[in-house]
């Protein structure tokens, strides 16, 4: 099976680059927002509970991307890529603008926390249209022996944003005293996200229509109804989509975003100190990403995604305990490994699900499968995991949740057809 369609041209680079690095802003909100869920936890939220409250507003965001997805997704698939692009991005803007400008628990009592958690749904909604529309508008804009190297690259960007949202996390969490912190230093993180999706909104402007998508509307080949034509003619595509997602988030959000709350909440290290690890792990995934993608190019989607799985299974388990009881040189050991081994999934995971279906249908279908699975397997597993940890006293069982997810989705990789374009 391949999508790919052999006519269009490639994008010019200008366009391909300003498409990867506009991921760094989605990536740079939401893994901020898990960063400092302990301190937004103290700000917004009261109770014992505040923490688990604080990571199911990770959750809900999270549940309102494929609503997103779809509702931008049926507009791309219509209308084109850059447009959706630049409507995600617009309210992507305010929703990070208008978060920094919150009144907290103190000076508006739970009023502040659903006003919270309304915002982090808004950014979940914008963002829904934002990662798909991205890596539909590289796949389709690439070189057709580059598509999975170029399409690694949103990875690759986020995870710039996830580095940005890292460093800054804990350069604000470092330098300032804890009542100045939570009066009102937790602001700037989320001023300087609104200030960085601006001026890539700005420079988006400039960014050419994705060339497959011109080519099939000049054809007049579009889908009249994306969703529905995607669900009666690509459903096997949409599951594949599915499974892929479904593993490449779970690595992403429990290996890597959820690891410094992992690490703080076991005592194993302090919230800086997390951070500071955090960090470093980032670096490992911006490494890693664009290697898998050129390797997905020169051996194919299929074997390298069934090799990750496999590492998916095995190597978790083990690292999360690791993490849960060693010394700072051994969990940073442990954290970069779990980074890479999730930077490594995102990457070939982007071009893979992306070419299940055909450019007709392509933001529907990856709203449907990819966006879906990412919703559930990405968004609700950090709270997920932060219950069984708890509860359980196991520090291995974030990773026993990452091993039984890569063992469900190791069939399907199995049979999947290779799409690595001939």
């Amino acid at each position: 099976m391949n999508h790919a369609s052999p006519g269009p041209s490639a994008l010019d680079r200008r366009s391909l680059v300003l498409a990867a690095l506009s991921t760094v802003v989605e990536w740079y909100d939401f893994t901020l927002y898990l960063y400092l869920a302990t301190v937004l936890s103290r700000v917004f939220f009261l109770g014992g509970d505040a923490v688990l409250t604080a990571l199911l507003g990770f959750a809900m965001a999270y549940l309102m991307r494929p609503v997103g997805a779809m509702v931008f997704g049926h507009f791309g698939d219509r209308r084109g890529r850059r447009a959706t692009l630049l409507a995600s991005m617009a309210l992507m803007t305010v929703a990070m603008l208008l978060t920094a400008l919150l009144p907290t628990a103190g000076q508006a009592g739970p009023v502040a926390g659903v006003l919270l958690l309304a915002l982090r749904c808004v950014m979940g909604f914008a963002v829904g249209g934002e990662y798909t529309g991205v890596v539909a508008y590289l796949l389709e804009g690439a070189p057709r022996r580059r598509r999975g190297f170029v399409t690694s690259l949103a990875a690759a960007t986020s995870e710039i944003g996830g580095l940005l949202a890292a460093a800054v996390s804990a350069l604000t969490v470092s330098l300032l005293p804890a009542p100045a912190l939570e009066s009102w230093g937790w602001r700037i993180p989320f001023l300087f996200g609104g200030a960085l999706a601006g001026s890539i909104l700005l420079a988006r402007a400039a960014m050419a229509e994705s060339p497959e998508f011109e080519a099939h509307r000049a054809a007049g080949t579009l889908a009249k109804r994306p969703l529905s034509n995607a669900l009666v003619h690509h459903r096997t595509g949409i599951l594949r989509g599915f499974a892929i997602s479904a593993l490449g988030s779970i690595t992403y959000y429990v290996g890597i975003t959820y690891v410094p709350v992992y690490l703080t909440s076991m005592g194993s290290l302090s919230e800086a100190q997390a951070l500071q690890l955090a960090t470093i792990a980032a670096l490992a995934v911006i490494v890693v990403t664009p290697f898998v993608g050129l390797l997905s190019d020169r051996f194919g989607r299929r074997p390298v995604l069934v090799a990750l799985a496999v590492l998916s299974a095995a190597l978790p388990w083990t690292l999360f305990r690791l993490l849960g009881g060693a010394s700072p040189m051994a969990a940073l050991a442990g954290a970069v490994v779990l980074a890479m081994l999730a930077g490594g999934v995102s990457a070939v995971g982007a071009v893979a699900t992306a070419e299940q279906v055909p450019a007709q249908g392509r933001l529907s279908g990856l709203a449907l499968g990819a966006t879906t699975a990412t919703a559930l397997f990405g968004g609700l597993t950090p709270w997920l995991a932060q219950v069984l940890t708890t509860r359980t006293a196991s520090a291995s069982a974030p990773g026993a949740m990452i091993a039984v997810v890569a063992l469900c989705v190791l069939p399907v990789l199995l049979k999947l057809p290779e799409t690595r374009p001939e």
